[in-house]
């Protein structure tokens, strides 16, 4: 029976950008652009993940189920970070102002693609269901709570959540006394 996470051996031919090691990745993930994403140590990526385009994740990291990187123009996911089950970060968006056509059926001169590289620093978790759009960083350590929308780049130790988000509360640093960082 084979296992449902790809092997180290069969990771280091699947023609990714960078693997490290320890990395638990799902047969049932979609990757595009595989030669543009990298992958730090001992990262899990779930199934029925996508990740299309350039995308560098670090270590230790968590992509639950079902979640979307779409890294046309860039993802970054700094050491110690995650994002929950049915979430969608977004590096570039179409114009939905009916001044141009929107998709990639479409030839460039049609169509206003903008955006600009997401990173997510480290420590940060994005709960279940959120949305987050182009050209933004998340500041170190936040939590963002479930069904969220972060439009905007957001301060280091805070927890968010709203449509669009707000920072309801700081957050706790005591995690880092695991880490010896603190």
């Amino acid at each position: 029976m084979t296992n449902s996470f790809y092997s180290e051996e069969e990771l280091a031919l699947m023609g990714f950008k960078a693997i490290g090691r320890n990395c638990k990745i799902s047969r049932k993930a979609s990757f595009y652009s595989i030669q543009d994403i990298s992958v730090g140590n001992n990262v899990r990526i779930d199934d029925f993940c996508i990740l299309s385009g350039n995308i560098v994740l670090g270590n230790n990291i968590h992509i639950s189920a079902y979640v979307a990187l779409y890294g046309a123009m860039g993802i970054e996911l700094e050491d110690y970070t995650g994002i929950s089950s049915r979430s969608t970060v977004y590096s570039a968006m179409d114009d939905f102002s009916g001044d141009y056509l929107i998709g990639p059926v479409h030839p460039h001169e049609y169509t206003n693609v903008t955006g600009g590289k997401v990173t997510i620093k480290r420590y940060s978790q994005v709960g279940a269901n959120c949305i987050v759009f182009p050209n933004l960083m998340i500041g170190e350590g936040c939590a963002i709570g479930a069904c969220s929308m972060v439009r905007n780049s957001l301060e280091s130790w805070g927890i968010y959540w709203g449509m669009p988000v707000e920072r309801h509360k700081n957050r706790s640093k005591k995690m880092l006394t695991f880490l010896n960082e603190e």
